[in-house]
């Protein structure tokens, strides 16, 4: 845990000095890396670890997205704030050590949980750079910001493909009607028209920001506020 704290300090530090924030994501990765090895699976279920995993994956996008912006700074001390809290949750949240059941123990679990929580991710990078259009108004921030939204979208539906084939070999079934099957239908069918709406003039500009940054608050319902509030097959 003691990495885990590490990384927490060090993206709140990165608001000073940026290059703290490559090593929190350093340590980020490392602390993933050791749950992995004393639980000999991927450390993917649960609180706890689905939000270290999504908010190292959200910072290491960052990093690509960030080295193609003309002003770094405001971005990347975004996705510090956003870090730092995403991890001080974590911290807080209990973990989950015992192995897995049979029913999980498949590819197509793992391939449909990395695939989600990387879409959650690249969701948020698009959020942040919709709130960034709001108050800089940078055309290469919208076309940024859809670009990360459209690749989260293509994860994100195999992410979906991958829990059908799952759902079948678990239940029997592709489908279940539980709140957190009908969520994941309207976060998908949220980001189809965000993606379409950008093809219509009168949504360019404030329109898309806002819709991204919308988007994302509805990735946090679907992954959290079903999970904790709701009874389903994914609750925590």
């Amino acid at each position: 845990m003691w990495l885990l704290a590490l990384s927490f300090g060090l993206y709140l530090f990165s608001l000073w000095k940026q290059p703290l924030f490559y090593a929190a994501l350093a340590f980020q990765t490392a602390y993933i890396i050791s749950r992995g090895l004393e639980l000999s699976r991927l450390p993917l279920v649960g609180p706890h670890d689905t939000l270290v995993f999504m908010t190292a994956s959200i910072a290491a996008f960052a990093i690509p997205v960030g080295a193609a912006l003309k002003e770094k700074r405001s971005f990347y001390n975004i996705t510090a704030i956003l870090a730092s809290v995403f991890t001080a949750f974590a911290m807080t949240a209990g973990q989950s050590n015992h192995p897995l059941p049979p029913v999980l123990k498949t590819f197509w679990f793992e391939a449909h949980v990395v695939l989600a929580f990387m879409s959650y991710a690249l969701f948020g990078i698009g959020a942040i750079l919709g709130s960034l259009y709001l108050k800089d108004r940078q055309d290469h921030l919208e076309g940024l910001g859809y670009r990360a939204v459209l690749t989260g979208y293509a994860f994100f539906s195999l992410s979906m493909i991958f829990g059908g084939i799952w759902a079948y070999l678990a239940w029997g079934t592709y489908w279940i009607w539980t709140p957190k099957e009908l969520w994941t239908s309207i976060l998908w069918i949220f980001y189809s028209f965000y993606l379409h709406a950008k093809l219509r003039p009168w949504w360019a500009g404030r329109p898309m920001a806002w819709l991204g940054v919308v988007g994302f608050g509805v990735v946090m319902f679907t992954y959290l506020g079903v999970s904790l509030l709701m009874k389903s097959s994914h609750s925590f």
